[in-house]
């Protein structure tokens, strides 16, 4: 789904304003219980937040991936890995923590099988945070906005979601992340692109080809 234009509309969105609330209170939890069951809360949260944007955005329920979507969405992936292999190299060299950082979320790998990983990923994390930050989160700030000024919202809401990790890195890492997709969105991807897109970049820098040397990144 492409973000729609169209003149902004005034007042406030009560709905989104609860998805969000809803969004930060789940990432909280999700990052900081207990690390052994990392995974199990964040296949919750996708599933709760992905659940809400079809239930709220009809036009989410008519997506479907075609293939010059996954042709899309397969080198937009590419894009944003390279970015993040020249960003990973500028953490470590700039941020005297951030080689520890990286290798805190890489670590996150051990706390399941990767086969199980993959699958938690890319049928239902992956896709429901494209459904619900971009789908749900952007669009709602488009229609009020602007397309562009929504975007850019939105991106800063995403990025704001990670606060709660405590890890200025991911921090960062969702910052640039959130405000590629947002572009993409804002520029007339359909969803279904920017799903393969969100699943893809999610295999290969996590699982397939990570930036991190190792487990515990160094």
């Amino acid at each position: 789904m492409a973000v729609r234009a169209g003149a902004p509309r005034e007042g406030p969105d009560l709905l989104l304003a609860a998805g969000l609330g809803a969004a930060y209170a789940a990432f909280a939890l999700t990052f900081r219980g207990r690390r052994r069951a990392f995974w199990q809360r964040m296949t919750t949260t996708g599933r709760t937040l992905g659940s809400l944007a079809l239930a709220t955005e009809p036009e989410l329920r008519r997506t479907r991936v075609r293939g010059r979507d996954v042709v899309a969405g397969l080198a937009s992936a590419a894009g944003l890995y390279g970015v993040f292999l020249l960003g990973d190299r500028a953490v470590r060299r700039l941020l005297p923590d951030g080689g520890r950082q990286i290798g805190d979320v890489y670590a996150l790998r051990e706390l399941g099988p990767a086969t199980e990983l993959a699958a938690r990923l890319a049928v239902v994390i992956g896709p429901a945070e494209e459904l619900f930050w971009r789908g749900f989160v952007n669009a709602r700030l488009a229609r009020r906005r602007g397309r562009w000024p929504g975007a850019a919202a939105g991106s800063v809401a995403y990025a704001g979601a990670h606060v709660a990790t405590g890890n200025f890195t991911l921090f960062g890492a969702a910052g640039v992340a959130g405000a590629y997709w947002s572009a993409l969105a804002a520029a007339g991807m359909p969803m279904g692109a920017l799903v393969v897109s969100h699943v893809a970049w999610d295999l290969l820098t996590f699982l397939v080809a990570p930036t991190a040397p190792g487990p515990a990144g160094s």
